[in-house]
């Protein structure tokens, strides 16, 4: 048994979310992932270092498990050492606006006669080919440019952002994806290639609900809250209890017929108002009422467990403390609690990449900004302490 990348090594110029949730998981399947940050650091870590801080929960958790260093690219010998170590990585990843390196004069057409078995990947916004290449993507934007924040929120509210960073973690794993299919042609073809990723384009298919919706009426799909658009499925909403919420989601008429009987309204069951789901579709209000006046006398834990015998589809909209401490995962291994130099004990997720003839990597805290400069250009590069040294004193690294 080993790990599926065990010889693998990534150069990582990943920053923010969408590039360093695809390294990590690389390095949770055992690459030798070497994160790459100009001396004074990623975005994200200088956000922290400015208010005086080293690192944040969110570097801790996409950084495990990888090496780090710093290179200033916009000097000749940072070029010269990025172009060293290309000669011996079998990966490079890098989500900076597009054009970024080749602007700096190394990019994939000046990186792959060094090394043609390299894999170069980019991820952006939105491509980089097509009239909307350059322009500026964050999460937030490309939310806004993919039709997610249109559908989003109350009915007569404002379109909203989803709550958590959607379309960059989408765009991570669509990334970690295109890189491992491009490592498993490069076993055929000895050749390595140039990948990438827009962010726009891995989050379309998640709105395949609202292309459906347009093509059977003909409208622009709505912001429906909680509820699905059109005659879709009732009951299906977060319902208030005494102690919070619960999400209800009655798939099929057969759990319906069973929430029935759990809320005591076994006389309900041939009333024709609720009798299919296009019936309580048009029955709305009605059909969240009936629910609505069963969990609003339960707690949380009643309305799950009652749900749970009967096998409805529910479950607590828990917040985000509870779901870090959930049992369950941390049963599993998939989030783990580990001693970081900086932040002490904390917790880590896993990969959520499960291969079972595969052996685990256990978890390693993130590193400090170019904690290992000298093992990867002293020792990997073979440079010496005394050149290391002499960089520093340059501003190379």
């Amino acid at each position: 048994m080993t790990t599926p990348l065990a010889g693998i090594t990534v150069l990582d110029f990943g920053q923010i979310y969408q590039g360093p949730y695809a390294t990590m998981l690389m390095a949770k399947a055992g690459a030798d992932v070497i994160k790459i940050e100009p001396p004074g650091g990623e975005p994200l870590r200088r956000r922290v270092i400015a208010t005086g801080g080293e690192t944040t929960l969110p570097i801790a958790m996409l950084n495990a498990n990888k090496r780090g260093v710093t290179l200033n690219l916009k000097s000749d010998a940072g070029k010269d050492l990025l172009k060293q170590m290309v000669a011996r990585a079998d990966v490079l990843l890098e989500n900076f606006a597009p054009g970024t390196l080749d602007g700096l004069g190394v990019g994939y057409d000046v990186l792959r006669p060094i090394n043609p078995r390299l894999i170069y990947a980019t991820g952006t916004g939105f491509g980089i080919s097509g009239p909307d290449r350059d322009n500026l993507a964050m999460d937030f934007t490309v939310q806004a440019a993919s039709g997610i924040m249109s559908i989003t929120g109350d009915p007569d509210g404002p379109p909203m952002k989803a709550g958590p960073a959607l379309v960059d973690f989408l765009g991570g794993i669509h990334l970690y994806a295109a890189v491992v299919s491009a490592l498993l042609q490069r076993q055929a073809t000895g050749q390595g290639q140039l990948v990438e990723v827009a962010m726009q384009e891995a989050v379309y298919p998640t709105l395949a609900t609202s292309y459906d919706y347009h093509l059977r009426t003909g409208k622009v799909p709505p912001r429906t809250g909680n509820r699905p658009a059109g005659l879709g499925s009732a009951p299906y909403n977060a319902f208030r209890t005494r102690d919070g919420w619960v999400a209800i989601y009655t798939v099929t008429d057969a759990h319906w017929q069973a929430l029935l009987r759990v809320m005591g309204r076994a006389d309900l069951l041939d009333d024709p108002r609720f009798a299919t789901h296009a019936a309580r579709a048009r029955n709305m209000d009605a059909t969240e009422a009936l629910v609505t006046a069963w969990t609003v006398g339960l707690d949380n834990a009643d309305v799950v467990a009652a749900t749970k015998r009967h096998r409805i589809p529910a479950a607590a909209v828990r917040n985000a403390v509870e779901v870090m401490n959930d049992r369950h995962m941390h049963d599993r291994g998939m989030l783990q609690r580990i001693e970081h130099p900086a932040l002490g004990s904390i917790i880590v997720p896993n990969s959520p990449l499960r291969l079972h003839g595969s052996e685990p990597v256990e978890p390693l805290p993130s590193p400090s900004l170019g904690q290992h400069n000298l093992a990867i250009y002293g020792e990997w590069l073979g440079l010496g302490a005394d050149a290391v040294a002499a960089l520093e004193q340059a501003g190379a690294i």
